[in-house]
């Protein structure tokens, strides 16, 4: 199960959000983005961007 903010992180990476844009939409540093990041994939267990969008996409969180 993710947190509140790891899935407000999976759904800007999956909208395409570089984690720049997410580190400033959310108002923390990249390097927290990237450990978001890595804890979701982890959680998940996703190898890639790619299979982040299609979990989302699966699972309703962001629509093609």
């Amino acid at each position: 199960m993710l947190t509140d903010r790891e899935a407000e992180v999976l759904t800007l990476l999956a909208r395409g959000k570089s984690n720049k844009e997410i580190s400033t939409a959310l108002n923390i540093s990249v390097k927290t983005v990237e450990s978001y990041r890595a804890k979701i994939m982890l959680k998940l267990q996703l190898h890639s961007t790619g299979d982040l969008v299609m979990h989302a996409v699966r699972h309703g969180i962001v629509k093609v």
